[in-house]
């Protein structure tokens, strides 16, 4: 099974500009290409999953968001050499109270389940990194490990054991270092336990 690591859109991937679907409004945050690139190299799959509820509203239309779409993943693949397996977005709005009304939207894990469906994603040795704690408990549900960005996204800070971070960073170049460290210390305690001697019995 593959490894993944999973990326918000909005104030993660790309500056957050409330409801674009303007290609020239694109701007990809501090490192971002940079970070994506190491972790590329580094084997992990690359899946975006973001919450659109401007479809729901009218804001725009699926045509719309489609040519933001492609235009995103065209920018990635010739600025930067970094092939996204997957875009998965929830089209549905909250409820009034702020509830989520369907298993796609974050901070359901909907989205997560059904990228490591599609791609033989092991959740459990992937990642979810986002700049709310909504990001956060989606990854946790899905049974990932977790990075917030504390960009200023989150406003709340509506902490429970769910929504706490593995991680919090600053930026994609510190989240591609802490995932990257710490794998490399899981992968390392593990050759240490297959390279140990097993104890014997002894009557």
């Amino acid at each position: 099974m593959k490894r993944a690591v999973f990326l918000d859109k909005d104030g993660t991937l790309v500056e957050d500009v409330p409801w674009n679907v303007d290609p020239a409004l694109l701007r990809f945050t501090p490192q971002a290409l940079p970070a994506l690139q190491r972790l590329a190299a580094a084997g992990y799959l690359l899946v975006i999953v973001t919450n659109q509820s401007g479809l729901a509203t009218g804001r725009f239309t699926e045509a719309e968001f489609g040519v933001l779409q492609q235009a995103l993943l065209q920018r990635l693949r010739e600025e930067a050499g970094i092939e996204i397996a997957g875009l998965y977005l929830c089209p549905h709005a909250p409820a009034p109270d702020g509830s989520t009304l369907c298993d796609c939207r974050k901070p359901q894990p909907g989205m997560l389940l059904q990228a490591a469906q599609a791609h033989d994603i092991d959740l459990a040795n992937s990642w979810m990194v986002g700049d709310i704690l909504n990001d956060v408990e989606a990854g946790r549900r899905a049974g990932c490990r977790t990075v917030l960005l504390d960009r200023g996204g989150e406003t709340e800070w509506l902490l429970t054991p769910i929504r706490t971070p593995h991680h919090v960073c600053e930026d994609l170049a510190s989240a591609a270092d802490a995932i990257l460290d710490s794998d490399a210390v899981v992968a390392a305690s593990a050759r240490r336990a297959a390279a140990s001697p097993g104890t014997e019995l002894r009557r």
